[in-house]
Parts: C-alpha cells; sequence; structure tokens
C-alpha cells in the first residue's frame, strides 16, 4: 500500500535538500510537483522544479477542484495536482508533497490518511543564519522571510513527526526511518 507524506518546513530549514537526498536512493517515492504562479529562478525548469501557470490558468483549476491542496504564499499561488498524486498512488508508488502548513492542513482535510513531517531549524539564529547565506534575497525579503518561518512553526503540532535539521544527516536518517 503507497503512502502519502506532507513535508513541510519555513524557508531556509533545509527542506528541499533533504527530500533531494531522500529521493536519490529511492525508487518508489515520487515527488510531487507543485503548480504556481511565481516567476523561475535561475536554473529553475518547468515542470521539473515547478509548472509555472498564469494566474488565470490556475483560478480555473481551483474552480474545477484540479488541487488537492493550494496557497497563496508572498503574493503567489501554489497547489498540488490532485490527478497526478492519486495516479501515483494508484501505482503503489509513495508520494511526497513539499508544502507549507496551510496546504497541510487542506490536505490532511481530503486525505486523513496522509502522513505530515515538519521540519525545524535548530534555532532562529541558525534559520537566519542559513538565509543569509543563501544569498538569494535582499535584506526586507530575509525579515520576510523570518517573520513567516515563525508563524509557520507556531503549528507545527498540526503535524505526526517533527524533524529538527541541526546535523542534516540525522536529519535525513530520521526522515528516512519515518517513510520507511
Amino acid at each position: 500500500m503507497s503512502n502519502l507524506f506532507i513535508i513541510a518546513a519555513p524557508s531556509g530549514c533545509g527542506k528541499t535538500t533533504l527530500v533531494d537526498a531522500l529521493l536519490k536512493n529511492s525508487e518508489h517515492l515520487y515527488l510531487s510537483v507543485t503548480h504556481t504562479t511565481r516567476k523561475p529562478r535561475v536554473g529553475e525548469v518547468d515542470g521539473v522544479n515547478y509548472h509555472f501557470i498564469s494566474k488565470t490558468d490556475f483560478k480555473k483549476m481551483i474552480l474545477n477542484t484540479e488541487f488537492v491542496e493550494h496557497a497563496e504564499v508572498f503574493g503567489n499561488l501554489y497547489g498540488s495536482s490532485r490527478e497526478k498524486i492519486q495516479e501515483n498512488l494508484n501505482k503503489n508508488i509513495d508520494v511526497i508533497l513539499e508544502i507549507d502548513w496551510q496546504g497541510a492542513r487542506q490536505v490532511k482535510a481530503n486525505m486523513p490518511n496522509a502522513i505530515s513531517i515538519f521540519i525545524l531549524p535548530p534555532s532562529k539564529k541558525s534559520l537566519l543564519e542559513r538565509l543569509k547565506g543563501r544569498g538569494q534575497d535582499d535584506d526586507e525579503t530575509i525579515k520576510n522571510r523570518m517573520s513567516d518561518a515563525e508563524n509557520q512553526m507556531k503549528h507545527y503540532d498540526e503535524f505526526d513527526y517533527l524533524v529538527i535539521n541541526d546535523i542534516f544527516e540525522d536529519a535525513l536518517s530520521n526522515l528516512k526511518t519515518i517513510i520507511h
């Protein structure tokens, strides 16, 4: 039997890096590619990192109930395709949704058997250092991301499992244990 895993974390907690490492050695895991209305970042590929679509098309998909969850984050829309998730689950492939707490709440309402995992930084200070160290954002954006992270971390108790990403290898090992 296949499982749907929700993995959520504030920006800068290493969620994407952990999920990428998890996927490297697993043939029976599928990472759901999220639809978004935001512009691609340098190096991102449509259909690989995200499905980049217009707000008009996104809103049509909402009206057609094509998303198992959707949310607005930093003024952009994000959503996970119900059809693609179900297609993989039907093939006995575990599916990972890399989403935020708002989306996790929606998925749990729609698919109560989903297993949810929240990734936390070891401290707020280390999260701030990680966000600055990425070199992607200006000071105002980092300030907004920290504020959003503090809000997101208030929802950790809505998840089935918590993983603290202090030492990467330990966090990855904990994540693998939960998945397997």
